[in-house]
């Protein structure tokens, strides 16, 4: 999707300027072309040279380099989009006001290509009326801003403010230079889509998981988006998300608050996709202190969690498609058949550990679907977002089936 864009990256001075080495090397590895500005302040944070190398290319910290002053006319001309990332309020608020005192500031206002902007600062930084006044100058003039995340800041208290992840930038790029597609054979659809890992808690401190990352689910859910699907995406516990803006994210954290929200939304679905890896078992009785560790074993009881896809396809409407993931390590046809029956499924995705490349958190996947009607589709090791796009592709099948 980004092979051969032209991404000019400028990092402003915020802690999240370390996160940048990572954005540069996904969008080279994506086959970007990558150019990187930095103010000096920046500098502070990561060093020109990591990003150099990283992105095979000078980077740019002042207007007067290498005898040439007009460099900042010709980066702005090059780029197919800029993208501040981290933006700090400070940058934010020159941007907005048009002053143009270092570099990054020069390109911005020389830029003839599409500008974003990924803000990353303190909470109440963030919720000041000045940043909220100059965030809307910035949109208003055409710019486009990346959502911010909640989470642990910089400086220690939790909250709005933190820069989008690498993954997640990535994955909005993905969606900006996508071609416009005339056919959306889902408009007028909605979905549902379960993603990510559960966690059960053992204690305050500690709790019961899996491996899952999320990657799957997300692509699926972006996928169903693209094809144009109104999409609800129940994610669980995990650093990566999705900016794709047909796509609502409910967060949850445990087995039960998955199967409150997606039982709660399926009812409205036309197409349910469970690709979640949800925990089967949790502790059955949770500790409200930390379990001090004794020199005896300690035994942990543990007691069955509800099945979502099993209760979603108790209650399934006709015309409704619910697709659900098969992980196995061992008899893998004939468990996902089980499952596919069991729980009134349309679909299976079988996924098998024992393939190289697949499963948790790989970038690519090999799956097999398995269909109620006997059809059987064997998929070749593929980008998880080729994989998605392939499912979907079954999914819209199965509709006019």
């Amino acid at each position: 999707m980004l092979q051969g864009k032209k991404i000019l990256l400028g990092v402003s001075g915020s802690i999240a300027a370390y996160k940048a080495a990572l954005l540069v090397r996904l969008l080279v590895k994506e086959g970007a072309q990558v150019k990187v500005i930095m103010t000096p302040s920046a500098c502070d944070f990561i060093t020109p040279l990591t990003l150099s190398t990283l992105s095979k290319n000078e980077v740019g910290v002042h207007v007067s380099e290498n005898g040439s002053w007009s460099n900042h006319v010709m980066l702005g001309r090059w780029a197919d989009v800029m993208l501040v990332a981290p933006a700090s309020a400070n940058t934010i608020a020159k941007m907005a006001g048009g002053i143009c005192d270092n570099l990054l500031l020069a390109v911005y206002l020389s830029a003839t290509c599409p500008v974003l902007f990924a803000p990353a600062m303190d909470e109440d930084m963030w919720l000041h009326p000045s940043t909220k006044a100059n965030v809307a100058w910035l949109i208003s003039y055409g710019n486009r801003q990346l959502p911010v995340h909640r989470g642990e800041l910089a400086s220690g208290l939790f909250g709005e403010g933190r820069m989008a992840e690498p993954e997640a930038i990535v994955s909005f790029l993905y969606s900006f230079f996508r071609e416009p597609v005339k056919d959306l054979p889902l408009k007028g659809k909605t979905a549902l889509v379960s993603a990510g890992p559960t966690q059960e808690p053992i204690d305050p401190v500690r709790f019961i998981s899996n491996h899952s990352s999320g990657k799957m689910g997300i692509a699926l859910a972006e996928a169903l988006a693209d094809a144009g699907a109104s999409v609800q995406l129940v994610l669980g516990p995990t650093p990566l998300s999705t900016l794709h803006t047909g796509i609502t994210v409910s967060r949850v954290i445990t087995a039960k608050d998955m199967f409150d929200q997606c039982t709660a939304l399926a009812p409205q679905a036309d197409i349910i996709v469970m690709a979640a890896a949800v925990a089967d078992y949790r502790p059955r009785n949770v500790a409200d202190k930390k379990i001090k560790k004794k020199d005896d074993d300690m035994n942990l009881e543990l007691e069955k969690t509800a099945d979502i896809a099993k209760t979603i396809g108790g209650s399934k409407k006709n015309g409704q498609v619910l697709v659900g993931f098969s992980l196995e390590t061992n008899n893998e046809k004939e468990y996902a058949l089980k499952k596919l029956n069991d729980k009134n499924m349309d679909m299976v995705v079988l996924n098998s550990l024992n393939d190289p490349g697949a499963g948790f958190n790989h970038d690519t996947n090999k799956v097999t679907l398995l269909s109620r009607d006997g059809n059987e589709q064997a998929l070749p090791l593929q980008s998880k977002q080729d994989v998605a796009r392939n499912i979907v592709k079954a999914i819209i099948e199965l509709q006019h089936a």
